[in-house]
């Protein structure tokens, strides 16, 4: 397989040598609104001073990011980013796109990154009911059959990158907003046992990776984070592995949760470590000074929630630039979710992280 260095001659790095690029960018058709001021200290390092694992992001490679130079140059840094998950490359559809059939071209793409750059890596991820390949979603399967599916790919995907992946999101989404299972290909064909089913499997193709399961609106305290403190200390009754928690944390601007610590306590509670796997906070366009100033209020309550609970383990942005960002296409009329604009630009958001890991008082 090509080394993944390969792949980045047009960013002209290398492990030792890449530094942060200054953020002067072209000029953004919102350049007239305020940007970041802190320039000392890149994010990850802000991050493991205060004692956190890593400050990170997701990255894809199905999109042209691999091969804009800006992108990687600025990625490339350890001072800004120590993690990394695959957005999409390790997702079922690309990994095992006919039965039995694995594929781990993108995948390697992004383990190679990891370590070659030294990276804590996050597997994304085993079992999820959204982008699934046809044979999977079309097959009229009977019990017997799906188990030795998932048993197959989650297999095939985790023993590939053991001793790799700090982490695996091994089941994701599983809840719906009201705290019940979602209706899925896994759960109408074998109930909640799909979910010990792939844990358990992960765990004997990699006895040393966290196991996770991930889940968006079980940040704060509500309906759907009880369900997943429910199941959680089900599988722990019945000895099933689980090491961890990710909150996705998609959020809007100024809409915040205000229970996110008294909620992280909770898991905490459960003997759990747990991470912030997918963060952005998107807004309303055209963005406004108010908007951006409020967005960094935002990241910063989010960061420094994770701050005040010493289970959450690190932060992970969903893609740190607006050029890439999914929630324009996802949320059509918001944007601007990133730490960083389009043009590269660091935002006022930069500055809300920087300041809760530094443990300041973001009114200071």
């Amino acid at each position: 397989m090509q080394s993944a260095l390969a792949l980045f001659a047009l960013a002209a790095v290398s492990p030792l040598s890449v530094s942060a690029v200054p953020a002067t960018a072209t000029a953004s058709s919102s350049s007239a609104l305020p940007s970041a001021t802190s320039n000392v200290l890149g994010l990850n390092e802000l991050a493991h001073a205060a004692g956190k694992n890593y400050f990170g992001s997701a990255v894809d490679n199905t999109l042209p990011e691999f091969t804009d130079p800006t992108y990687m140059s600025i990625y490339l840094n350890w001072d800004q980013f120590g993690q990394i998950t695959p957005a999409n490359a390790m997702k079922w559809m690309y990994i095992e796109p006919e039965p039995g059939v694995f594929n781990f071209t993108l995948g390697n793409q992004i383990a190679d990154l990891a370590s070659d750059y030294d990276y804590v890596l996050r597997g994304h991820n085993g079992v999820w009911y959204s982008e699934l390949p046809s044979w999977v979603t079309s097959t009229d399967w009977n019990a017997t059959g799906l188990a030795y599916a998932v048993q197959r790919h989650v297999n095939g995907i985790v023993s590939q990158y053991a001793g790799r992946v700090y982490a695996w999101d091994v089941v994701n989404e599983p809840l719906n907003d009201n705290g019940t299972y979602r209706e899925d290909v896994f759960y109408d064909t074998l109930g909640a046992s799909y979910i010990s089913l792939a844990l358990e499997t992960a765990r004997a193709a990699d006895p040393n990776a966290k196991l996770y399961i991930n889940d968006y609106n079980i940040e704060y305290v509500g309906t759907k984070s009880t369900a997943m403190q429910d199941l959680i200390t089900q599988l722990q009754a019945d000895d099933v592995p689980i090491d961890g928690v990710g909150m996705e944390s998609h959020f809007i601007v100024g809409e915040v949760p205000t229970t996110l610590v008294e909620n992280f306590q909770a898991y905490e509670a459960l003997g759990l470590e747990f991470a912030i796997t997918e963060l952005d906070i998107r807004m309303e366009l055209p963005a406004t000074e108010e908007s951006y100033e409020q967005q960094k209020q935002d990241y910063y309550t989010v960061v420094n929630a994770c701050m005040q609970v010493s289970a959450c383990v690190g932060v992970t942005v969903w893609d740190w630039t607006d050029k890439y960002s999914w929630i324009p296409s996802s949320f059509p009329g918001y944007g601007d979710a990133c730490p960083w604009d389009a043009d590269y630009q660091r935002k006022p958001a930069y500055d809300g992280i920087a300041i809760a890991f530094e443990g300041q008082n973001i009114t200071a």
